[in-house]
């Protein structure tokens, strides 16, 4: 049987979730400026994409708890 995580693990997970974000939406936004500004902005699917699953994390630890 696994044990269920504390509530500050899942707050760490969450605000490391959220820098990997930050850092790999950074590198792929600098990346497509430096080597193609002028086409188009191909970063924006990783921003909503991945955008998405971390709205879904932050949404599942900042619910109220369903635990018994």
């Amino acid at each position: 049987m696994r044990s269920r995580k504390s509530e500050h693990q899942l707050k760490v997970g969450l605000r490391v979730h959220v820098i990997c974000y930050v850092a790999a939406q950074v590198v792929q936004v600098v990346v497509w400026w430096l080597f193609t500004p002028q086409r188009f902005f191909w970063p924006l699917y990783s921003l909503v994409a991945w955008g998405i699953g971390l709205a879904f994390h932050f949404w599942a630890v900042s619910s109220p708890s369903r635990r018994d």
